[in-house]
């Protein structure tokens, strides 16, 4: 646990964000996991699906920064790779929020837009965002995979996941930071594995 410094928030809030960043740089397990991760994103863009991204609040920024660096580009030159965040489109959000309730607002666009062999990422920093949840049920219930992210006091996510990152911080910063971090790895890895086979992405499931 980081002491916190004097009257210097600044300051604190680098040695809170680099104490838990030490603690996964040097977790086997939740490397294992991000390895596990990448490679389930890799296996979907290979067979022609997709990943699709949830998350409220700055998860919801975070879901669009993936996508953006999944469609765009992480550092190599390539073909565009197929990603969504759930979290953009205004219209949806708000006529299925007023129709069908804020809980809904993902796992409708899920249930309309995923298939079976897609990954989805949920990104949910206490583990418990309804709407996340269900969202993860629904891709579940779809035969897609489910991915969670969450922080140290989310356990209880892995009942709907069937691959949980778990940030070493109960800090909803700090563990957006860490899913960052852990987002832009398997986004190096993604490319790195799709560029040696510039067609993998392309070919029908």
């Amino acid at each position: 646990m980081v002491e916190a410094l004097n009257n210097d928030p600044v300051a604190d809030h680098f040695q809170h964000s680099l104490a838990a960043l030490n603690r996964a740089a040097q977790d086997e397990v939740l490397l294992a996991c991000t390895r596990s991760i990448a490679q389930v994103s890799i296996d979907a863009l290979r067979s022609g699906a997709k990943i699709l991204i949830v998350g409220n609040g700055g998860s919801a920024a975070d879901s669009q920064h993936i996508a953006a660096e999944i469609v765009g580009r992480y550092r190599r030159e390539r073909p565009g790779y197929p990603a969504i965040a759930l979290t953009t489109d205004t219209s949806a959000l708000t006529a299925i929020g007023n129709d069908y309730g804020f809980e809904q607002i993902f796992s409708r666009q899920v249930e309309a837009l995923g298939a079976r062999g897609d990954v989805l990422w949920a990104l949910s920093t206490s583990g418990r965002s309804p709407n996340v949840l269900a969202a993860a049920e629904m891709a579940r219930k779809l035969g897609i995979t489910v991915v969670g992210f969450t922080g140290s006091k989310g356990e209880a996510m892995r009942a709907s996941a069937d691959h949980l990152f778990i940030a070493p911080s109960d800090q909803a910063a700090v563990i957006q930071q860490i899913h960052m971090t852990a987002a832009h790895a398997i986004c190096d890895a993604i490319e790195q594995a799709l560029v040696a086979d510039p067609g993998a992405a392309l070919r029908p499931a």
